[in-house]
Formats: structure tokens, C-alpha cells, sequence
């Protein structure tokens, strides 16, 4: 029953989650990590072993990951960054046939969400509100601009007037430009949401986002307000979704106007959050897929719980450089 997740990183909330949650069932499983440099990932040295692992982007990536889970004799991949899902997903079978389960949602639906052109249509399919787009040959202002296949926050810009708009803006093919939501008059939310093997929703925490931090949640609170309702009523099944899902919104508390921003098919930085507040993936994940139990819907978590994040030290001895 051991548990392996990938790109670990800073994720030693998420492995301790894992950890707890997997000794509730057999006291000899392990949570394992890999990432690309190991020693310098927090994650990897709170986890109950580690190896490193190619880039996503090389030819022998899914063989060495396959031989990790041999090795280490894994039934559950967990991916924690947005460019493993396709290729994981891409290379599923292979895994399931050697009895190892990769939690990652289908690759059509990976496909929407990696592209935010085509996220923005998935909205609209499904009765959500989305920024307005606007002609970057005749824009208005303020207005925002982000990649269509962006991740954490990089290459976003919010450009107030036309002496801000650049000739990297007006050429780069991959920016789209769109109407600015002004977070003075909208909360920005990011939406914990599981999705069991049928698709379905079983779990939905709003988490209102009151400070970020290199794109990911550093001060945070649950609410069970508005959002929770929407996201149950207009996306209670997604076809090929599985496992956890970040949603983010835009939530205007006056109009009551909610903008669906993005989609990742994956454990945000923020989850940790939903968990203590007992929206309890992880253990969900076990029952499900190891333990073949279905998932009621749950709706118990705590509502109104505020994370404050600090920095803390994973000490490394005898490390040489």
C-alpha cells in the first residue's frame, strides 16, 4: 500500500497527510517522494524515502518512474505539478498493468485545463462567467495578461494605461489579454474540490485567498458561502475528472458576480488548509482506490478556518556542496 508522490518539493504538508492517513491502514506502508534534485527538496526528507527522477520532459522519464515504483512497490502515484499530468496520464495503462494506480484525471480533461483558451470554454459550457476578453489591437484599460498554458503565476501582468503595453505583450503569441478584475472590489478564492472514479463531486472547501505568495496561498480562510453552492450546482460531474481538483474564482460580495478564472487537476499549495479542516482527500483516495469503498458526499469541514503560514527548517547533516 505504499504511496509515492512526485515533484515534491516544499509539498511536506501534503507527505505528512499521506503518511498519516496510510498508517491508519497498515502500519508498515510508506509515503515515498522523487523529484529532480532531492536533496534540496524539503518534502523528500520528511517522507519515508526518496529518489531522484529525470525531468518530466525526457524520453526515459515514465521508464525511470515505473522502476522507481517497482522498486519501492507503489499502488498509488500522487503528481503534485502541472506538467507531469499529461504525460502520466498520457502513460496510465502501462502503470495500471503493473498494479500501480496513478491518481491523474483523463487526458482529454487535462488538455482543457493545461490550456486556459480552453478552459475559458469549459466555463461557458457550464454556465460560468469568465473574463472578457479583449483586442489587444484596440484594448481598453486597466487590463490583465497571462499565458494560456501559464502556472504559478509566472509571465501575468496587469497594465494600466497604453504606455505600459510592451512589444513583448503585443507579440508573444502565448499572452491573452482580458478584462482586469479588481481585487479591492472581488475576493479571490481557490476551490479544494474531489472528484471520485466516477466523476462525480463528493467534496467542495472554498478557500478565500487573503495573501499569496509566489502564486501559492500564505494566509487563507474556509468559507461556506456562496461558492460552495455554485460549484456543486453547475459542475456535480466533469467527465474524466478524478482525485483532487484547484479551481480558482472571483467572487464579488455586493453583485454577487462569480468569474471562473482557471482549473488545475491536481493538490494545489494550499490544500493543507481543506485537510485540517477535515476534507480528508488523502484518506479518500485510500478507501477509493486501495481499498475500493465508495465515497459518500461530506460536507462536515470547518467552516471559517483561517491558515497562517510561516517558514520553518528541514535540517540536512554532513551535506556537502
Amino acid at each position: 500500500m505504499n504511496i509515492l508522490l512526485t515533484s515534491a518539493g516544499q509539498r511536506v504538508s501534503l507527505v505528512r497527510a499521506f503518511q498519516k492517513e496510510i498508517k491508519k491502514i497498515s502500519e508498515t506502508a510508506k509515503v515515498y517522494t522523487v523529484d529532480l534534485n532531492p536533496i534540496l527538496a524539503p518534502a523528500c526528507h520528511v517522507s519515508d524515502g526518496y529518489d531522484s527522477i529525470t525531468k518530466v520532459t525526457d524520453e526515459n522519464y515514465i521508464q525511470d518512474l515505473l522502476e522507481i515504483c517497482l522498486k519501492r512497490r507503489i499502488k498509488l502515484i500522487i503528481p503534485t505539478i502541472d506538467t507531469e499530468l499529461l504525460i502520466l496520464s498520457e502513460n496510465k495503462d502501462l502503470f495500471i498493468q503493473n498494479g500501480i494506480i496513478p491518481i491523474v484525471s483523463d487526458f482529454k480533461f487535462i488538455q482543457k485545463c493545461r490550456d486556459k483558451r480552453i478552459s475559458n470554454e469549459f466555463f461557458l459550457e457550464n454556465g460560468i462567467d469568465i473574463p472578457k476578453a479583449i483586442d489587444k489591437n484596440r484594448p481598453s484599460f486597466p487590463l490583465f495578461i497571462k499565458p494560456y498554458d501559464g502556472s504559478l503565476s509566472r509571465d501575468i501582468f496587469v497594465v494600466k494605461n497604453d504606455s505600459e503595453l510592451t512589444e513583448y505583450h503585443l507579440s508573444n503569441s502565448k499572452l491573452m489579454f482580458m478584462e482586469y478584475i479588481d481585487n479591492l472590489e472581488n475576493d479571490e478564492y481557490t476551490v479544494d474540490a474531489y472528484y471520485d472514479k466516477n466523476n462525480e463531486l463528493k467534496c467542495v472547501v472554498p478557500r478565500k485567498r487573503i495573501f499569496v505568495r509566489s502564486g501559492e496561498i500564505n494566509k487563507g480562510v474556509t468559507q461556506k458561502n456562496e461558492i460552495k453552492t455554485f460549484v456543486k450546482s453547475k459542475l456535480s460531474k466533469i467527465e474524466g475528472a478524478i482525485g483532487c481538483l484547484t479551481m480558482q474564482f472571483f467572487f464579488n460580495p455586493i453583485t454577487k458576480r462569480i468569474i471562473g478564472i482557471e482549473i488545475n487537476p491536481r493538490f494545489g499549495g494550499g490544500y493543507p488548509l481543506s485537510y485540517l479542516a477535515g476534507a480528508n482527500f488523502p484518506q479518500w483516495l485510500i478507501k477509493e482506490y486501495l481499498l475500493h469503498e465508495d465515497i459518500p458526499y461530506f460536507k462536515g469541514w470547518e467552516n471559517n478556518l483561517l491558515m497562517l503560514r510561516y517558514d520553518d527548517e528541514i535540517l540536512v547533516h554532513n551535506y556537502e556542496v
